[in-house]
């Protein structure tokens, strides 16, 4: 589709007049046209339409009903039918009250545009800056993050329904792309095991049956792939994702005995007796959970298992300012919050909007990236740091914790509240920058005769004397900084505005869906909470 780059049209006289006589008490969508405007452009959208072809639909306005859609929970059909049939649509989006407006597969191509040209931070970053423009969003002021949970559109298998559905998935797949070869190759009794889909089968409750259910399952798919190997397979069902998803199924779930013969026969596998590996837990990190969203992963957080995503929002919290939703970051659920943070910052920073405190959990901070936030970015990164394991600080202010020490970098010796110098100091060259440790051990002939002994080390051996861990001096200065700052009042008072952040995953669970994902794979569910977050401001913009 061509799109033909046009001024944004003012709103009809008519509908204007429509719309003020039908909500004299004011409306979301009305006051939003009035003090923002279209919001959207064609211009922001240019790149994503070739030079060449029929007119498009304009690209502004399916912005907008893609953030009204996802405010109201809409699929794309009642979004299309609320732009023919509602007043206050239609004031928003500057159309005349007899305009058709579009058939509801256009927002579909619309979404896939942003996902193929990777422009779907667009949809938020545009409205940022229309508020920005409005004076309601100001840089280098206060933001807060916080994740939550989000369940994908699958279910969630067991071991033995996934590589079958894993199985069945490949074969539909194969049976689209080269049915005459796949006719030709695979057994009758396949159809029997696998033309229904799992959870509508009766499997075998006994395990000796499951097991045998299984390693016929994985016989049957070390027999699908071994054809797809040979010589005369068609090259375009070999390249099929589904394939390539069942390959990596296979190979954590199923081996084979190679001390048997290379050669099978027909309907057994070339290799040797199949069998089930090892129950090996949910990692690796790069797990498949479900044959039709392998982005999906496994977490288990406090009393909270799921199989699916996390999503990260940011928003402001300044006092005068109103709060709004500046990044939304959805990863897979098994890459931690401490892994995001940098990121976090780096998309702030790019976007014009990195804040002077950044206000996390502790699931955010390390010292590392107390380090990084304020050197790299001038960011004040405030939450509770790690708590020390160790038994001292566990006695209840009994006995020595590191904060007890006086560090001396210059002099690279440690002063112990004995008033004692240490007498090794060992840093690990090959582990220099983030992670790297300093240890500092006391003379034996020191803590021996020392009073305060027991309330120092338990050391066993009366060789040995009290051995710290302590971090590059950079690192140990803003954890303990960090940490200083927790307890005093000025720090609570401030750290208690973390807790705003809540309210909004709140509103967005339970107002916006963002719980579930409304579509599969990572780039999709991402565009939704993009999406969803845009809608969030545009709920708090007209508040």
């Amino acid at each position: 589709m061509l799109l033909s780059m046009q001024l944004l049209p003012s709103v009809p006289d008519g509908t204007a007049r429509i719309a003020r006589a039908a909500f004299r008490r004011g409306n979301p969508y009305v006051l939003l046209r009035d003090k923002l405007g279209a919001v959207f452009a064609d211009v922001d959208f240019a790149d994503l339409y070739p030079k060449l072809g029929q007119p498009a639909y304009a690209p502004w306005r399916l912005a907008l009903v893609t953030l009204m859609q996802f405010r109201e929970g809409l699929s794309d059909r009642q979004a299309a039918d609320a732009v023919r049939g509602r007043i206050d649509w239609k004031y928003l989006l500057a159309l005349d009250l007899s305009d058709a407006g579009f058939d509801f597969s256009v927002l579909c191509e619309f979404r896939a545009r942003l996902l193929q040209h990777e422009a779907t931070e667009r949809l938020l970053a545009r409205l940022l800056d229309a508020a920005r423009e409005g004076g309601l969003l100001k840089a280098h002021g206060r933001s807060r993050t916080d994740s939550t949970h989000v369940l994908a559109a699958v279910r969630t298998l067991n071991r033995l329904e996934l590589v079958g559905e894993t199985m069945r998935a490949a074969l539909n797949a194969i049976a689209v792309a080269a049915p005459d070869w796949l006719r030709a190759i695979a057994p009758l009794d396949w159809h029997e095991r696998y033309d229904r889909r799992v959870e509508d089968m009766r499997l075998p409750e006994t395990s000796p049956k499951r097991e045998a259910y299984a390693v016929q399952v994985g016989t049957d798919g070390f027999v699908l792939l071994d054809a797809l190997d040979r010589a005369g397979a068609p090259a375009d069902a070999a390249a099929l994702p589904e394939v390539a998803v069942m390959r990596r199924v296979w190979s954590r779930h199923f081996e084979r005995d190679k001390a048997e013969a290379d050669g099978g026969s027909a309907g057994e596998p070339a290799g040797g007796r199949v069998r089930m590996r090892p129950v090996q837990g949910r990692g690796p990190a790069d797990r498949v959970e479900s044959p039709y969203d392998i982005d999906a992963r496994f977490r288990s957080k406090h009393a909270t298992r799921w199989t699916d995503y996390m999503v990260h929002l940011t928003e402001t919290c300044d006092e005068d300012m109103p709060r709004l939703v500046v990044h939304a970051d959805t990863t897979p659920a098994n890459m931690h919050e401490a892994e995001r943070t940098a990121a976090i910052h780096d998309a702030l920073v790019a976007k014009g909007l990195a804040p002077s405190e950044h206000l996390v959990d502790s699931a955010y901070v390390s010292a590392g990236h107390l380090v990084a936030a304020r050197t790299q970015h001038g960011i004040d990164l405030v939450g509770p740091g790690r708590p020390n394991v160790s038994w001292q600080s566990r006695s209840g202010g009994d006995a020595f914790t590191l904060a007890d020490f006086m560090v001396d970098w210059d002099r690279k010796a440690v002063r112990c509240p004995e008033g004692k110098e240490s007498g090794l100091w060992t840093s690990n060259a090959k582990h220099r920058g983030p992670g790297s440790i300093i240890h500092v051990q006391f003379r034996a002939s020191d803590c021996r005769p020392c009073p305060s002994r027991d309330r120092c080390t338990r050391a066993r051996s009366k060789y040995q004397g009290r051995v710290l861990a302590v971090m590059p001096q950079p690192e140990h200065e803003a954890l303990a900084a960090a940490r200083g700052r927790e307890g005093t009042a000025e720090g609570k008072r401030l750290y208690a505005q973390r807790n705003g952040i809540e309210g909004t995953l709140s509103q967005g669970v339970c107002a916006f869906g963002l719980r579930r994902a409304r579509y599969r794979g990572l780039p999709k569910v991402g565009l939704q909470h993009v999406a969803t977050a845009a809608a969030l401001n545009l709920d708090r913009i007209a508040a």
